[in-house]
């Protein structure tokens, strides 16, 4: 009886440890540390575990994230500070007070809390506006998108990698990274 016993607990450890060597195998979702906005499989909700953007330095303010950001607040017509609609002029990759106020005009429109901060709720939401343009949304292969916003559309890449790939205002192709610049005028 106390062989039986043991050889029981030891098939129900040996199995429990298996399923949490399997959990542990299971691919870390997508954040800044990732150093890009990074997706795989369905395009529809890449963009809802992605990091956040905001003015403060430790929220990548200053990079290519944040010009993808802001070209989205581009197409969808989101509002400046004063007012104004966001211009394909203000897409710099610099965080400011008009991408703050825009951020909030888009949230608040959306349904959204409007703190101005993109965080993986409003990332999440704007993956929503993603359309298949064309590709594969197998792992290792190209997808292309388009970011169908209120007032514009616009191209969007998935690179084999998963990377996603956009055109800034003067229509050269960037990576969406979170830790530089290369996207500003």
């Amino acid at each position: 009886m106390r062989l039986r016993t043991r050889r029981t607990l030891t098939a129900l450890t040996g199995a429990a440890l298996a399923g949490t060597l399997a959990l542990s195998a299971a691919p870390a979702s997508a954040k800044a540390s990732d150093g890009f906005l990074r997706g795989y499989g369905n395009w529809t909700d890449d963009w809802a575990d992605e990091g956040t953007l905001s003015s403060t330095p430790a929220t990548h303010g200053l990079s290519n994230a944040t010009c993808l950001w802001q070209k989205i607040l581009w197409a969808e017509g989101a509002h400046n500070s004063d007012g104004k609609r966001f211009l394909a002029s203000d897409i710099t990759g610099k965080w400011g007070h008009d991408t703050t106020a825009a951020t909030r005009q888009i949230q608040y429109r959306w349904d959204l809390t409007a703190d101005g901060i993109v965080g993986p709720g409003t990332f999440g939401r704007a993956d929503v506006q993603l359309v298949h343009a064309g590709g594969s949304t197998a792992k290792g292969k190209k997808l292309n998108l388009t970011y169908r916003g209120l007032f514009h559309d616009f191209s969007v890449v998935r690179d084999e990698q998963g990377k996603y790939t956009f055109k800034d205002r003067l229509g050269n192709w960037r990576q969406a990274g979170y830790n530089y610049r290369t996207c500003k005028f």
